[in-house]
């Protein structure tokens, strides 16, 4: 069995999946704020993971991570993850002295990006986005059958590409990127909520008429689909996936989308080329992407493109 693990903002997934790639056992902790708390809370997963499956943690062929923030795959060294309060922390070789093997440590988008291509059963032939739309937005892409992470790191950060130059200063220190228009973060900043899900209240506030929240929503879906529109025009690959916290809108996202690609075809002959409403899709709800995505990534043996 090989074992992934998610680190997010406020629970850890951990997975086992069997030789036949099905996912065979489950362990969701809280994830605690600071370094060693995140050491602690994912060796705690990993642990209980393998009591839950009566097998000792040695006996797991692999171990994978996904966490957010800037990854140095080959040192196994995860930085900038502010939203876990993680400076810059050696995770990979921290989690291999404590649970005694090796650990492999790879961007939760990135780690969601593979998930999300196994789960599919795409041929190894096809090239993939995921895009990841939650707090924030980023993609993560497979290219061919391999993860691509770039010369940097930074490949799929689109996020972060201004689109707007009287916009709102953006996390990264640039003004007006798509991830200010195009994310849970846009959408608290535009249509403050106190509801627990703001997307989905702003979706039925809008459904219900109100227009400031109709004005919003019609934002957030032609925004998303200019991020589509820039991972096929960049990249061109076969398919777009959605997944991220906003995904689970379902049909009425992917709807929206569609409908904003199909009016730019509509005055677009190039576009209209392109066939951009048939090459998005949503990643199916309730799949743990990025911890499956983990588990892949935890038995590869390049840190450099990720052979899937």
């Amino acid at each position: 069995m090989r074992v992934g693990v998610d680190i997010g903002g406020t629970k850890t997934d951990a997975v086992a999946i069997d030789e036949r790639d099905r996912v065979v056992g489950q362990v969701v902790v809280p994830t605690g704020f600071g370094a060693q708390a995140v050491v602690d809370g994912t060796a705690d997963a990993v642990t209980r993971l393998a009591a839950s499956l009566g097998v000792a943690v040695a006996g797991f062929e692999s171990v994978g991570i996904g966490i957010p923030g800037a990854i140095d795959s080959v040192a196994g060294r995860v930085s900038h993850a502010v939203n876990l309060g993680v400076e810059d922390l050696a995770l990979g070789p921290e989690l291999s002295a404590r649970l005694g093997m090796h650990v492999r440590v790879e961007n939760d988008v990135n780690a969601a990006a593979v998930g999300a291509f196994h789960l599919l059963g795409l041929p190894d032939d096809h090239s993939m986005a995921y895009l990841n739309l939650g707090t924030g937005l980023a993609a993560g892409l497979v290219l061919r059958g391999q993860l691509w992470r770039g010369s940097r790191g930074t490949a799929g950060e689109i996020g972060h590409i201004p689109v707007n130059p009287d916009g709102p200063i953006c996390t990264c220190g640039q003004r007006g990127c798509l991830e200010t228009v195009a994310s849970g973060g846009a959408v608290s900043r535009q249509w403050p909520s106190t509801s627990d899900r703001p997307v989905q209240a702003l979706f039925a506030a809008a459904d219900a008429g109100d227009p400031a929240a109709i004005a919003v929503r019609s934002s957030l879906i032609e925004n998303i689909a200019a991020a589509v529109r820039v991972l096929v025009l960049t990249v061109d690959v076969d398919t777009v996936v959605i997944g991220g916290g906003i995904s689970s809108l379902g049909q009425p996202l992917l709807d929206g989308v569609g409908d904003v690609l199909r009016g730019w075809a509509a005055t677009s002959p190039f576009l209209a080329s392109l066939d951009l409403p048939d090459r998005v899709q949503l990643v199916p709800q309730g799949f743990s992407a990025a911890a499956v995505g983990a588990a892949f990534v935890g038995s590869y043996g390049s840190a450099d493109a990720l052979s899937l």
